[in-house]
């Protein structure tokens, strides 16, 4: 019985944790819009030329996800994995 409630609180604690997840576009507001932006290139390129030159390559976000958490070929963005594929999902569906 002990064993049975302890999985539906962690259960509980994992569905409320879900409901806070910040979408793409808020991740890419709240960390990336300093230096990027949707048509022109500012500190970084645009959205719509990053989407463009890895439009088709399914390993393109792991790999950035990658550099963004490493900080190689990038500034360290300080941001969970979670939240850094949110934003990447988020760019890549740039047209």
């Amino acid at each position: 019985m002990k064993t049975a409630f302890i999985a539906v609180a962690a259960a509980g604690l994992i569905a409320a944790g879900g409901a806070y997840a910040q979408s793409g576009a808020d991740v890419v507001k709240a960390k990336c819009a300093g230096c990027h932006d949707m048509e022109a290139k500012k500190v970084g390129s645009s959205w719509k030329d990053i989407a463009a030159k890895h439009k088709g390559n399914k390993d393109a976000i792991p790999g950035i996800v990658t550099k963004l958490k490493e900080g190689k070929g990038h500034m360290k963005v300080a941001a969970s994995d979670a939240e850094l594929n949110a934003a990447m999902q988020y760019v890549m569906a740039v047209k």
